[in-house]
């Protein structure tokens, strides 16, 4: 059995977990402890990187150590340490890598510096048994991708954001309108309120080839409609969320169709599945565009539970885990049985992109291409 301890510090989420592998091949958590900053971050309608990297600093020894007794378990239990190296905000990446060095080098462990969009990528394998090749739909604060994922270590970008990831944009458009902060669930809940049809708002890069997005002009053209509806009532608010939501999702929904058109060209044998990760995977109207689309295409679409889907440390242990099973499939051992060199000398990373080959983009887009 494989037993990792992961720990998650990449924005505004503390996380520290242990995740198992039978005998069987069956992935289970043994403890997901996630502390939240949206209390932190709130006055500023975002998150403060100072801020988030001291929150970190309080609040993860304590965290780790509730993992471990939620699990039951001593380090000596442990065959691997792993923490997400990035992509993320670099004094937080700092935080969680630092203490997983620590802790390795304490007990004796072999540490795996993980890639956060990996934990995400990997996740459906944990709690659906996705088997490889599938797309991977990673909707965030940080990130808007869409990934070919092949296996293990090989992944290819099919398309992302070239300016605001999709979260932030949501973010963005909560806080010009005055609603509260996380703004995702600030907007389905007023655009539940209101009519998707009030504002014609632009679906920006819909005539043009590929999968790249856009969300900066579309969030500039919710500023706009609010200016000149000044000042702004409820019914404003209402009717321009659920304006802004159906521009998301039609966006989404094209892009998507065009990766499962994409997807069964590369692999006319294989079902088409696809994954969707990320804080805006809990998006209902998102989701229900998405369903359509793969059922268009005799698909289907995998959402992990809406607590994986976000950030936390069990997607981190799991990835950890895959690494030691792909170790022991390449050498037929893991790095702490044969003396093979482990992470202990990589370093934080702000940007870390999946797809090595991907050329680097604009914007946010940045924050998953290459540095």
């Amino acid at each position: 059995m494989l037993t990792v301890l992961g720990i998650e510090t990449s924005c505004d989420e503390t996380a520290a977990a242990v995740v198992r592998l039978d005998e069987n091949g069956q992935g289970e958590i043994l403890s997901n402890i996630i502390h939240s900053q949206i209390s932190d971050h709130e006055a500023f309608g975002g998150v403060v990187p100072e801020i988030a990297a001291r929150a970190h600093i309080a609040i993860l020894d304590s965290l780790i150590k509730k993992a471990m007794t939620e699990a039951g378990l001593a380090y000596d239990d442990l065959s691997a340490i792993a923490a997400t190296a990035g992509p993320g905000l670099i004094g937080g990446v700092i935080v969680g890598l630092m203490s997983a060095k620590a802790i390795a080098m304490a007990a004796n462990k072999p540490l795996l510096a993980i890639n956060h969009l990996e934990g995400h990528a990997l996740t459906a394998r944990l709690t659906n048994k996705v088997a490889f090749p599938y797309l991977l739909l990673l909707v965030s604060g940080g990130h808007t991708q869409f990934l070919l994922v092949k296996g293990m270590g090989d992944y290819e970008r099919l398309g992302t954001t070239i300016d605001d990831a999709i979260g932030e944009a949501f973010d963005k458009t909560a806080k010009m309108l005055g609603l509260s902060y996380p703004g995702g669930p600030a907007v389905e809940k007023a655009a539940a309120q209101g009519d998707a049809k009030a504002y014609p708002l632009p679906r920006p890069l819909l005539d043009r080839p590929g999968l790249d997005m856009s969300f900066a002009g579309l969030k500039t053209a919710v500023r706009t409609a609010a200016l000149k509806e000044e000042p702004v009532s409820d019914l404003v608010v209402n009717n321009l969320c659920a304006s802004f939501q159906a521009a998301v999702a039609d966006v989404i929904g094209q892009r998507s169709a065009r990766a499962f058109a994409l997807f069964q060209e590369r692999f006319p044998q294989t079902p088409a599945k696809m994954v969707i990760a990320g804080g805006v995977a809990a998006n209902n109207a998102i989701r229900s565009r998405l369903q359509e689309v793969a059922a268009a295409h005799n698909g289907e679409l995998v959402a992990p539970p809406h607590k994986l889907c976000t950030d936390n440390a069990a997607m981190i242990a799991w990835a950890g885990i895959e690494q030691l099973r792909h170790q022991q499939a390449q050498n037929g051992t893991i790095p702490s049985e044969n003396g093979v060199d482990d992470d202990m000398q990589v370093s934080p990373r702000p940007r870390w992109p999946l797809d090595q080959l991907s050329q680097s983009v604009f914007g946010s887009g940045k924050k998953g291409a290459k540095v």
